[in-house]
């Protein structure tokens, strides 16, 4: 392997805020080149339908489509994943699924309303969405888990139709996905991908149906493409590249810390791993970890490049420090390795995920804990939140006015939209007044 150096930052040093900020940068969403291609396909897909979609698909995926109706999966294809499946991946996929379903449970928002003393009625009402796409990676970067964590908290939200869009490169389909798939609940699938499929969702063609919001991880032009497509339908969020941010005490086996170092950089050369600690040596252990157990992985060079190119090891004063430099990052994934994680947490406003304890590996929440791994990224954290039900989920307000209950708001409304020189508004509150 190449040599590679990670990164070491001093919060003490007069520099760390640039230095921070340069390592934190990330800002590919504004390629111009990728922007202008996305622009083009989208255009395609809007103006010329399943036409577009099969040519994008024959180009870009080298897969062989006919006719329109051969881009979608039966029932039965996903019936048969399921049913195929070994019973180690069946059980592993049910056990998730459960623990999934059971966290989104507690998600949901419920319809309220409260009446005051003059009969006048307020509240909220909360409806599913009607439609849903689920975009999901496809052949070898096949992420089954990634299926049940957006299609389980929309069923759970009482979504009427999912639709799934999953890439098959060369025709290779994922059973593993097709399977979950099947045991979420999805409606129908659709063999598309790129940012065709995202433009198909939000713009319907004949073949596939217009989506209210479209959700689920995909590469950069994936990504583009929801940036561009949002307003035309919701999306769950911009990703960018996975993250994962350590606070150790000190007293967590290195080999422990490296290792969960890796499990998020080896999602690809732009993934970010830092490890922060007040405790110089736990730094210098860690670093010796990875060079340790680094030859032996399998995405060794991935992880290399990622922890190059964007890792970190940085020395905090103390634990409170540790929290501060952690809520400027926002990160992604944050695990509190330490003695007391219940009393560092209060200190933790920005993050997507915070696992607690030293034996609260990071991969346990992308795979089966309960809570959602769709999380904010890229310092995104600061004002967004994980996927849940209630992304899918909308609240409208209810008002009920009675005869004396107008009346009394009608005198507010009038002073207040004859300030504002709006009189139309102002008489039509007038008209209530007396009844």
């Amino acid at each position: 392997m190449k040599e590679y150096k990670i990164a070491s930052l001093n919060a003490q040093d007069k520099d760390f805020p640039d230095r921070l900020n340069h390592l934190l940068a990330w800002d590919e969403l504004s390629n111009a080149t990728i922007h202008h291609r996305v622009s083009e396909i989208i255009a395609r897909v809007k103006s010329e339908g399943d036409a577009a979609l099969i040519e994008f698909t024959e180009r870009f995926d080298h897969c062989q489509v006919a006719k329109a109706d051969e881009l979608e999966l039966s029932h039965d294809v996903l019936e048969t994943a399921w049913v195929n499946l070994p019973k180690e991946q069946a059980a592993a996929l049910e056990k998730a699924s459960s623990r999934i379903r059971a966290y989104a449970e507690r998600q949901k928002l419920e319809s309220w309303r409260f009446a005051e003393a003059d009969g006048t009625v307020l509240g909220q009402q909360v409806t599913p969405l009607d439609r849903v796409g689920v975009y999901v990676p496809g052949g070898k970067a096949a992420y089954p888990s990634s299926v049940l964590m957006n299609v389980i908290p929309a069923k759970v939200a009482g979504v009427a139709e999912i639709i799934m869009v999953v890439p098959t490169p060369h025709g290779e389909v994922n059973e593993l996905v097709l399977a979950a798939a099947y045991l979420s609940g999805v409606d129908r699938v659709f063999r598309v991908g790129g940012a065709q499929a995202v433009a198909a969702l939000a713009y319907g063609t004949a073949s596939i149906p217009r989506v209210d919001k479209i959700v689920g991880p995909g590469n950069i032009y994936v990504a583009t493409a929801k940036k561009l497509v949002f307003g035309q339908c919701g999306i769950d969020m911009i990703a960018g590249p996975s993250e994962i941010l350590v606070i150790s005490d000190g007293l967590t086996n290195p080999d422990w810390i490296a290792m969960d170092l890796f499990s998020q950089a080896e999602h690809d050369e732009d993934a970010q791993a830092i490890l922060v600690s007040p405790d110089q040596a736990h730094l210098d252990a860690v670093e010796a970890s990875i060079a340790k157990l680094l030859p032996a992985m399998e995405r060794k060079d991935v992880i290399k490049a990622s922890l190059g190119g964007r890792g970190a090891m940085i020395l905090v004063k103390n634990l409170e420090q540790a929290a501060e430099v952690a809520n400027r990052i926002a990160p992604e994934h944050l695990e509190l390795s330490v003695e007391d994680p219940e009393s560092l947490v209060k200190l933790i406003r920005n993050a997507g995920a915070i696992f607690m304890g030293r034996y609260t590996a990071e991969a346990l929440g992308d795979y089966c804990a309960g809570p959602n791994h769709v999380l904010p990224t890229a310092g995104t954290a600061r004002f967004s939140s994980p996927l849940g039900v209630y992304d899918f989920q909308k609240r409208s307000s209810l008002i009920f006015c009675s005869p004396g209950g107008a009346g009394k708001l009608a005198k507010t409304a009038s002073v207040l939209a004859r300030g504002e020189g709006l009189t139309a508004h102002a008489r039509s509150a007038e008209f209530r007044i007396n009844g």
